[in-house]
């Protein structure tokens, strides 16, 4: 059901009852552990079974439905219909990557995002079924010595395609713009250095035959503390909770401004930025695939399956509402 407005959190579930008030989950997930956590009665439903998509519950049992925030949808997409939808556009994947291959493409996917907004789970989606020879992850860690004393670029750089294949950035060179610029892990001038030459960098990449596409993947505040709880109390999940996430809770607001500012100055008419709004995972992956899928020229399109993705769930940043925040 699409929701008439948007509006703030709802608090109640459709049947009438209260959920879990989140202000305490906030201050739980700040000050207790994990164990302390789940002494106070919070779970996670679905660890296993349901892996790629867990839900917390509260204390009284009841699903924290922080999801729903700022939302233009009232109900989660069902499983039965994102397993049909996902496996069609699966396939249509395979055919991209037979022209990619056959045609000799290069493709770069950059997926940025705010902390726990659904990346990696995207891009797992993505790759599936995909032939890992030649569609790869490309996921750095913190830069070595010899690297931070490189062009920022020149780590990057090694990792781009060459052709026949797709590259899948999972953060990239806008770690520059966002956590690096927020956590001062770089100084004023390199970040100014970085808004200056990001433009001209990726230029030169389109120009070298390199089909660019920057999907940024969209989290409501409420619904990220929610899934960061869920990595402290599960877990299979507790591997990605770094102090950088749990850092970034008091720093929402100096995200927004370095996102609005990346938005501004590094979205241009040949490489935009694409905003996915992923409160709903399933709704969040279905039409990035459907984006990336239309953008793609190849070969026996099937155009009953790879529809335009829903404008309310995908689009640039001066078409679509990010929870709320403007720019």
């Amino acid at each position: 059901e699409r929701r008439t407005g948007v509006s703030q959190t709802n608090e109640q579930r459709a049947d009438g009852r209260q959920v879990t008030d989140i202000d305490s989950l906030i201050e739980a997930f700040r000050s207790m552990s994990a164990e302390e956590i789940a002494a106070r009665g919070f779970t996670v439903e679905g660890t296993f079974d349901q892996v790629d998509d867990p839900i917390l519950l509260g204390p009284d049992g009841l699903p924290v439905n922080t999801w729903q925030e700022s939302y233009p949808y009232t109900e989660r997409m069902s499983r039965s219909e994102y397993e049909s939808l996902k496996r069609d556009l699966q396939v249509e994947l395979l055919k991209a990557q037979d022209w990619i291959k056959s045609t000799g493409q290069k493709v770069v996917l950059v997926f940025e995002g705010r902390d726990a907004a659904g990346k990696g789970g995207t891009i797992k989606r993505f790759l599936e079924h995909l032939d890992p020879r030649g569609a790869e992850v490309v996921a750095l860690s913190v830069p070595s010595q010899r690297e931070q004393g490189e062009w920022f670029f020149q780590r990057y750089v090694r990792h781009l395609p060459t052709r026949g294949e797709m590259r899948f950035f999972d953060r990239s060179w806008y770690n520059r713009a966002g956590v690096e610029r927020v956590m001062g892990y770089c100084t004023p001038e390199e970040y100014e250095e970085f808004l200056r030459t990001v433009p001209q960098f990726e230029e030169m990449i389109m120009n070298s035959g390199t089909t660019l596409i920057k999907l940024w993947f969209s989290v409501s505040r409420r619904e990220q503390i929610a899934r960061f709880t869920i990595r402290r109390i599960d877990p299979v999940r507790q591997w990605k909770l770094s102090p950088t996430d749990i850092a970034s809770l008091d720093r929402w607001d100096d995200y927004t401004q370095a996102k609005l500012t990346m938005f501004e100055r590094t979205s241009t008419e040949r490489a935009p930025w694409n905003i996915v709004r992923s409160n709903d995972k399933k709704r969040g992956r279905i039409n990035a695939m459907r984006h990336v899928l239309n953008v793609l020229p190849y070969e026996g399109k099937n155009l009953d399956v790879v529809v335009p993705p829903d404008p309310l769930i995908v689009g640039t940043p001066d078409t679509l509402p990010d929870h709320g925040e403007t720019w």
